[in-house]
């Protein structure tokens, strides 16, 4: 795993779940790394995990400058076509920290940062390379797998469930395809009873779970970036273990469904993890999704 970004940067380094990933700690001197990602107005928490893996990539000092931008929060993303100086940044990786491809990574990402195809060049000579969005990453897998195993540990996956949870929506068939993706891999694996993606605003319905799901054990990983309204609040509503009295978005009251698992639902037990973008590792799979556009 991990090979594509070997001649991109040089000495090993280990991420969160013991993988080793080729990274570099010598500047590279003339490229810059821009994270994309949603953002939100009311939510804090939206940004956090794409500003932190930000901070650990500019750390490890593999780019010389490592920026962010958001759709819903500053900076946005017009203001990145001016975070990179191009006297001194001569290419920009731009990755989409986004579960699947869909209407953000190819329609608003694309038109906002004036982007025309994978490899852009700019009037001031700067060449700005267009990355796959983080969710199409196989090491994908391996993570929703960990979550699973960390938030529920000790059931015998033979007797759960494993719901995989997004959104899905009407503005692009692909939105739904990379939940579908990473249920049909660990279903092929053999170790659950069964695994379902399931979605908020189209069928499957994570709603529907009683009817989808028939084992005594029910693990829930939602396949998001952040946790938000969405894994706060929502979807712990449409799953029956919250009420969806507030909206106010606060980790400190809402990150609360997290810490009350397992969940006692119809004489069944419902684990609910945090959305799998707060993972460490993700930091990892954004360099390498940079490696590949490198290569």
């Amino acid at each position: 795993m991990f090979n594509s970004f070997a001649d991109f940067v040089g000495c090993h380094s280990t991420c969160a779940h013991g993988r080793l990933l080729k990274v570099s700690s010598v500047k590279t001197g003339d490229n810059g790394l821009l994270i994309v990602g949603h953002g939100s107005t009311v939510n804090p928490d939206s940004s956090a995990p794409t500003l932190a893996h930000a901070a650990e990539i500019r750390r490890r000092k593999i780019f010389a400058e490592v920026g962010c931008a958001f759709w819903k929060e500053e900076p946005s993303f017009r203001d990145a076509l001016f975070l990179f100086d191009p006297e001194s940044i001569q290419e920009v990786y731009v990755v989409p920290n986004f579960i699947s491809e869909g209407y953000f990574t190819q329609t608003v990402i694309p038109r906002e940062l004036e982007l025309d195809g994978p490899t852009t060049i700019r009037s001031s000579g700067q060449t700005w390379k267009y990355c796959q969005p983080v969710g199409n990453h196989p090491a994908m897998t391996e993570l929703l797998l960990q979550r699973a195993r960390d938030v529920a540990p000790g059931i015998e996956p033979a007797e759960s469930s494993l719901l995989i949870v997004a959104h899905g929506t009407d503005l692009n068939e692909n939105s739904a395809v990379a939940a579908k993706r990473e249920a049909e891999k660990i279903r092929a694996l053999g170790k659950y009873s069964s695994v379902i993606n399931v979605y908020m605003e189209e069928p499957p319905l994570v709603s529907d779970w009683r009817k989808l799901t028939k084992t005594p054990n029910i693990v829930v990983v939602p396949f998001f970036i952040a946790d938000g309204l969405h894994s706060y609040e929502d979807i712990p509503v449409l799953l029956g273990i919250a009420n969806g009295r507030s909206r106010t978005g606060s980790s400190a009251a809402s990150g609360e469904v997290f810490r009350r698992n397992p969940h006692k639902i119809d004489g069944r037990l419902l684990f609910y993890a945090s959305s799998i973008g707060t993972d460490a590792g993700f930091a990892d799979i954004i360099i390498e999704q940079a490696g590949v556009a490198k290569n």
